[in-house]
C-alpha cells in the first residue's frame, strides 16, 4: 500500500532547516529509500509562488498565491510504501523526531487509492 504524509507548516515564520536536521534529514531519506518505504518526497515552494485552481460547478476560476487565509499549508510530502496504516504512522513518527524541538510542524497521513485497480473495476 502507498500513502501520502502531507507535511504541514506555519509558511510565514521565516524558519530555515538548520545543518543538524538537514543531515538528519539526509540519513532518514538514505535508510526509507534503502528498505524500500519512501517512494518520493520532497519540499514545496512557498504559497506565493503558487496558484489554485477551482471548477465550482462548471465555473472556472484562478487565484494567485499567496493564499492569506491559509495559516498552515502543505510545506512537503512523502510518499510511503508500507504493510499497514500503522506502519505508514510509524514512518512519519521517525520523520517528526527527526525535527527535534527546532520546528512546530505537522504530518497528515493518508492512504492513496489504487486508481489502476479502481479503474479497471470500472470498465
Amino acid at each position: 500500500m502507498r500513502f501520502l504524509s502531507m507535511v504541514r507548516v506555519a509558511e510565514n515564520t521565516g524558519q530555515v532547516p538548520s545543518e543538524r536536521l538537514m543531515a538528519e534529514m539526509g540519513k532518514l531519506i538514505q535508510e526509507f529509500s534503502a528498505k524500500g518505504a519512501l517512494v518520493d518526497t520532497a519540499g514545496l515552494r512557498p504559497t506565493h509562488e503558487g496558484v489554485r485552481l477551482r471548477n465550482n460547478h462548471g465555473k472556472f476560476s484562478r487565484t494567485d498565491g499567496p493564499f492569506a487565509e491559509a495559516r498552515e499549508v502543505i510545506g512537503g510530502y512523502a510518499i510511503l510504501k508500507a504493510d499497514s496504516m500503522e506502519e505508514a504512522i510509524a514512518l512519519t513518527n521517525r520523520f517528526l523526531e527527526v525535527h527535534g524541538d527546532e520546528w512546530n510542524v505537522e504530518c497528515e497521513v493518508r492512504q492513496l487509492e489504487d486508481m489502476d485497480a479502481d479503474c479497471s473495476k470500472a470498465a
